[in-house]
């Protein structure tokens, strides 16, 4: 083709060209690279910091919190405890009763009270108050609650609605458990208790290895992770039962997996009213702060306890399911066994839901009351 010249390019020159047109790697200038890490760093911290803060509880009465509709009294240090008042009227009853409810429960999940026949109450005069514990319902929040302190709300509550020098006190589950703190703080103000299925602590010093890892284990494994977290990094409660990572403590949830087959059939026939109002505040100050404090770290144990009734003046009673898939009925045995001042009633058959069986409720009040052998 004419002036079209051909032209032979060597393979080093094709090389040298090669190399020049190689663009040279893109370099951070000194100690940008530190900076962008330490950056980074902090960035995650602030968010693990953030996430793991519970938000702060929406106080009764407060701007932006629940109403106040129920009863209150005001307590020592100002806070206020909401209650309800069952059965005989309070001045003309024979016996006066303190109801302490359980995890994820209020007042007015009173079951002894709220299920006791009308004659149980009409021919021994029976008054019951059940109130809301701190951070449930209407009853204020205490961040610096304890074993102790909860003890002092009941006996404050006592004095103030006139329950006299001496009272009873009955519990469900993790309120059973309060009534352990009862019996260790304000011995001297009790006529008797009931402790219902109480939760137990899995590492409350005292307790057979063997038997209790082999309880815990019979947990479901999500249960088993949240007890930890709730007693080896309290503070982490709050995210891991709020995170969407694993699975949360199934009674958060109310998963109806730990629930045995008699459960399943006694629940379903008892509709929950005002469940609403349980969780109202935020579920921080009431369900994660009772998780920390039940399975934390205590200052005594059950074991540790000595009878309050050393001239059997009063009697008091621990009442357990055989199917109770919450609380290990093999350590409540225990439990029992070691303390031989307690009366220890096991019932076969039934789970952790046992007191709303049909006549339930007048049977554990007349053992208490009055003496009367549990059939």
């Amino acid at each position: 083709m004419a002036g079209a010249t051909g032209r032979k390019i060597s393979a080093a020159a094709a090389r040298a060209h090669t190399r020049k047109s190689k663009p040279s790697s893109f370099r951070l200038p000194s100690g940008i690279f530190q900076k962008l890490l330490l950056v980074s760093f902090i960035g995650i911290l602030a968010w693990a910091y953030q996430a793991i803060q519970p938000p702060q509880p929406k106080i009764p009465g407060s701007l932006g919190g629940p109403p106040v509709t129920a009863p209150r009294i005001q307590l020592r240090d100002g806070r206020h405890l909401a209650y309800k008042e069952h059965g005989a009227p309070k001045d003309v009853a024979k016996f006066k009763i303190v109801y302490v409810h359980g995890f994820d429960r209020c007042r007015h999940d009173a079951v002894v009270a709220n299920t006791l026949s009308q004659k149980v109450i009409d021919d021994l005069g029976v008054y019951i108050v059940s109130f809301d514990r701190p951070g449930y319902g209407q009853s204020d929040p205490d961040p610096k609650r304890t074993r102790k302190s909860i003890a002092l709300d009941i006996e404050e509550l006592a004095d103030q609605l006139g329950l006299g020098s001496k009272f009873y006190v009955i519990g469900y589950s993790m309120g059973g458990q309060i009534v352990w703190g009862c019996l260790k703080y304000i011995p001297y103000r009790l006529a008797g208790a009931a402790l219902l299925a109480p939760a137990i602590n899995h590492w409350w010093p005292g307790l057979p290895a063997n038997l209790s890892s082999q309880a815990f284990n019979q947990k479901l494994q999500r249960d088993q992770w949240a007890l930890r977290v709730a007693h080896h990094a309290p503070w982490l409660t709050y995210w891991w039962n709020t995170q969407k990572l694993f699975p949360a403590f199934s009674v958060v949830t109310r998963s109806t997996d730990v629930l045995s087959p008699s459960d399943k059939k006694i629940y379903a026939q008892h509709i929950r009213e005002n469940s609403a109002e349980v969780r109202q505040q935020g579920e921080f100050e009431s369900l994660h702060r009772d998780l920390m404090i039940t399975f934390g770290t205590w200052e005594f144990t059950p074991m540790d306890l000595e009878n309050p009734f050393p001239n059997n003046e009063g009697t008091i009673h621990v009442w357990q399911g055989g199917d109770d898939m919450l609380v290990p009925v093999t350590m409540q045995r225990f439990i029992s066994q070691q303390l031989p001042w307690i009366q220890y009633h096991e019932l076969p058959g039934y789970g952790h839901g046992f007191p709303y069986a049909n006549g339930m409720s007048d049977v554990i009040t007349k053992v208490l009351l009055l003496g009367e052998t549990a059939v």
